[in-house]
Protein backbone atom coordinates (compact mmCIF):
# COMPACT_ATOMS: atom_id res chain seq x y z
CA UNK A 1 0.00 0.00 0.00
CA UNK A 2 1.08 3.58 -0.53
CA UNK A 3 2.27 5.53 2.45
CA UNK A 4 -0.43 7.19 4.43
CA UNK A 5 1.17 10.64 4.24
CA UNK A 6 1.56 10.56 0.44
CA UNK A 7 -1.98 9.35 -0.03
CA UNK A 8 -3.40 11.98 2.34
CA UNK A 9 -1.42 14.77 0.63
CA UNK A 10 -2.64 13.74 -2.81
CA UNK A 11 -6.20 13.36 -1.50
CA UNK A 12 -6.07 16.88 -0.01
CA UNK A 13 -4.74 18.30 -3.29
CA UNK A 14 -7.48 16.53 -5.26
CA UNK A 15 -10.22 17.79 -2.94
CA UNK A 16 -8.76 21.30 -3.30
CA UNK A 17 -9.35 21.07 -7.04
CA UNK A 18 -5.86 20.24 -8.32
CA UNK A 19 -6.47 18.29 -11.58
CA UNK A 20 -2.94 16.80 -11.49
CA UNK A 21 -3.61 15.34 -8.05
CA UNK A 22 -6.73 13.62 -9.37
CA UNK A 23 -4.62 11.56 -11.77
CA UNK A 24 -2.18 10.60 -9.01
CA UNK A 25 -4.94 9.74 -6.54
CA UNK A 26 -6.73 7.79 -9.24
CA UNK A 27 -3.64 5.67 -9.83
CA UNK A 28 -3.11 5.04 -6.10
CA UNK A 29 -6.77 4.24 -5.48
CA UNK A 30 -7.45 2.15 -8.55
CA UNK A 31 -4.41 -0.08 -8.15
CA UNK A 32 -5.17 -0.76 -4.50
CA UNK A 33 -8.89 -1.35 -5.07
CA UNK A 34 -8.17 -3.67 -8.00
CA UNK A 35 -5.68 -5.70 -5.95
CA UNK A 36 -8.22 -6.06 -3.14
CA UNK A 37 -11.09 -6.93 -5.49
CA UNK A 38 -9.02 -9.58 -7.30
CA UNK A 39 -8.09 -11.09 -3.96
CA UNK A 40 -11.74 -11.20 -2.86
CA UNK A 41 -13.22 -12.40 -6.14
CA UNK A 42 -10.67 -15.23 -6.33
CA UNK A 43 -12.38 -16.67 -3.24
CA UNK A 44 -15.81 -16.67 -4.87
CA UNK A 45 -17.43 -19.51 -6.73
CA UNK A 46 -16.50 -19.85 -10.39
CA UNK A 47 -20.02 -19.01 -11.61
CA UNK A 48 -20.20 -15.65 -9.82
CA UNK A 49 -21.51 -13.11 -12.31
CA UNK A 50 -19.61 -10.13 -10.90
CA UNK A 51 -15.95 -9.85 -11.91
CA UNK A 52 -13.19 -8.08 -9.97
CA UNK A 53 -12.63 -5.43 -12.64
CA UNK A 54 -16.34 -4.62 -12.82
CA UNK A 55 -16.48 -4.43 -9.02
CA UNK A 56 -13.51 -2.04 -8.90
CA UNK A 57 -14.79 0.09 -11.76
CA UNK A 58 -18.19 0.47 -10.12
CA UNK A 59 -16.63 1.27 -6.73
CA UNK A 60 -14.23 3.75 -8.27
CA UNK A 61 -16.99 5.51 -10.20
CA UNK A 62 -19.20 5.74 -7.12
CA UNK A 63 -16.36 7.09 -5.02
CA UNK A 64 -15.26 9.60 -7.69
CA UNK A 65 -18.83 10.81 -8.27
CA UNK A 66 -19.58 11.12 -4.58
CA UNK A 67 -17.66 14.40 -4.18
CA UNK A 68 -15.93 12.89 -1.16
CA UNK A 69 -14.58 14.82 1.73
CA UNK A 70 -12.03 12.37 3.12
CA UNK A 71 -9.72 13.38 5.90
CA UNK A 72 -7.09 10.69 5.41
CA UNK A 73 -6.27 7.26 4.04
CA UNK A 74 -8.20 5.50 6.80
CA UNK A 75 -11.34 7.46 6.07
CA UNK A 76 -11.03 6.81 2.34
CA UNK A 77 -10.56 3.04 2.68
CA UNK A 78 -13.41 2.84 5.17
CA UNK A 79 -15.60 4.50 2.55
CA UNK A 80 -14.18 2.20 -0.14
CA UNK A 81 -14.97 -0.92 1.90
CA UNK A 82 -18.48 0.35 2.54
CA UNK A 83 -18.89 1.06 -1.18
CA UNK A 84 -17.70 -2.44 -2.12
CA UNK A 85 -20.17 -3.84 0.41
CA UNK A 86 -23.04 -1.82 -1.08
CA UNK A 87 -22.19 -2.93 -4.60
CA UNK A 88 -22.16 -6.61 -3.58
CA UNK A 89 -25.43 -6.16 -1.66
CA UNK A 90 -27.04 -4.37 -4.62
CA UNK A 91 -25.83 -7.16 -6.91
CA UNK A 92 -27.26 -9.81 -4.61
CA UNK A 93 -30.58 -7.98 -4.33
CA UNK A 94 -30.82 -7.66 -8.09
CA UNK A 95 -30.12 -11.37 -8.55
CA UNK A 96 -32.67 -12.22 -5.86
CA UNK A 97 -35.31 -10.12 -7.64
CA UNK A 98 -34.50 -11.82 -10.93
CA UNK A 99 -34.93 -15.21 -9.31
CA UNK A 100 -38.34 -14.11 -7.98
CA UNK A 101 -37.96 -14.91 -4.37
CA UNK A 102 -35.47 -17.73 -4.53
CA UNK A 103 -32.35 -17.50 -2.39
CA UNK A 104 -30.19 -14.46 -3.07
CA UNK A 105 -26.71 -14.49 -4.51
CA UNK A 106 -24.50 -16.74 -2.40
CA UNK A 107 -20.97 -15.69 -1.49
CA UNK A 108 -18.31 -17.63 0.34
CA UNK A 109 -17.17 -15.79 3.45
CA UNK A 110 -13.40 -15.65 3.72
CA UNK A 111 -12.07 -18.44 5.90
CA UNK A 112 -10.67 -15.95 8.41
CA UNK A 113 -14.20 -14.76 9.09
CA UNK A 114 -15.70 -17.99 10.39
CA UNK A 115 -14.26 -21.15 11.86
CA UNK A 116 -15.75 -23.26 9.07
CA UNK A 117 -14.09 -22.18 5.82
CA UNK A 118 -16.65 -24.09 3.75
CA UNK A 119 -19.56 -22.10 5.16
CA UNK A 120 -21.76 -20.33 2.64
CA UNK A 121 -23.49 -17.09 3.54
CA UNK A 122 -25.97 -14.85 1.84
CA UNK A 123 -24.46 -11.39 1.38
CA UNK A 124 -27.81 -9.84 2.30
CA UNK A 125 -27.80 -11.68 5.62
CA UNK A 126 -24.22 -10.55 6.20
CA UNK A 127 -25.22 -6.97 5.43
CA UNK A 128 -28.05 -7.14 7.99
CA UNK A 129 -25.73 -8.71 10.56
CA UNK A 130 -23.05 -6.06 10.02
CA UNK A 131 -25.63 -3.32 10.41
CA UNK A 132 -26.73 -4.84 13.71
CA UNK A 133 -23.11 -5.17 14.87
CA UNK A 134 -22.37 -1.56 13.87
CA UNK A 135 -25.26 -0.34 16.01
CA UNK A 136 -23.58 -2.02 18.99
CA UNK A 137 -19.89 -1.58 18.17
CA UNK A 138 -18.95 0.45 15.11
CA UNK A 139 -15.22 -0.36 15.24
CA UNK A 140 -15.76 -4.12 15.20
CA UNK A 141 -18.16 -3.81 12.27
CA UNK A 142 -15.64 -1.64 10.43
CA UNK A 143 -12.92 -4.24 11.00
CA UNK A 144 -15.10 -7.00 9.53
CA UNK A 145 -16.08 -4.73 6.64
CA UNK A 146 -12.41 -4.03 5.88
CA UNK A 147 -11.53 -7.72 6.14
CA UNK A 148 -14.39 -9.10 4.09
CA UNK A 149 -15.21 -6.38 1.58
CA UNK A 150 -11.80 -4.74 1.20
CA UNK A 151 -9.81 -7.96 1.72
CA UNK A 152 -7.39 -6.34 4.15
CA UNK A 153 -5.23 -8.25 6.60
CA UNK A 154 -5.16 -7.58 10.34
CA UNK A 155 -1.81 -5.81 9.92
CA UNK A 156 -3.16 -3.56 7.17
CA UNK A 157 -6.23 -2.73 9.25
CA UNK A 158 -4.09 -2.04 12.33
CA UNK A 159 -2.03 0.43 10.32
CA UNK A 160 -5.12 2.00 8.81
CA UNK A 161 -6.98 2.39 12.11
CA UNK A 162 -3.83 3.25 14.09
CA UNK A 163 -4.37 0.35 16.48
CA UNK A 164 -2.23 -2.62 17.44
CA UNK A 165 -2.50 -5.87 15.49
CA UNK A 166 -3.47 -7.59 18.74
CA UNK A 167 -6.42 -5.22 19.17
CA UNK A 168 -7.55 -5.88 15.60
CA UNK A 169 -7.17 -9.64 16.14
CA UNK A 170 -9.12 -9.51 19.41
CA UNK A 171 -11.89 -7.34 17.94
CA UNK A 172 -12.04 -9.53 14.85
CA UNK A 173 -12.42 -12.71 16.91
CA UNK A 174 -15.20 -11.14 18.94
CA UNK A 175 -16.96 -9.83 15.82
CA UNK A 176 -16.67 -13.21 14.02
CA UNK A 177 -18.15 -14.97 17.05
CA UNK A 178 -20.92 -12.37 17.26
CA UNK A 179 -21.67 -12.70 13.54
CA UNK A 180 -21.63 -16.48 13.73
CA UNK A 181 -24.10 -16.41 16.61
CA UNK A 182 -26.32 -13.82 14.92
CA UNK A 183 -26.34 -15.65 11.58
CA UNK A 184 -26.97 -19.04 13.21
CA UNK A 185 -30.22 -17.86 14.77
Amino acid sequence: MSTSATFTQQLDRWQSGDPNAFAQVTELIYQELHRLACKEMAKERKSHTLQATALVNEAFLRLADANLSCTDRRHFFSLAARTLRRILVDHARQNARQKRGQNGQRLTLHESMLANAASQMDVLELDDALSQLASQDHRKAEIIELQFFAGMTNEEIAELLDLSSKTIERDSKFARAWLHRFLSQ
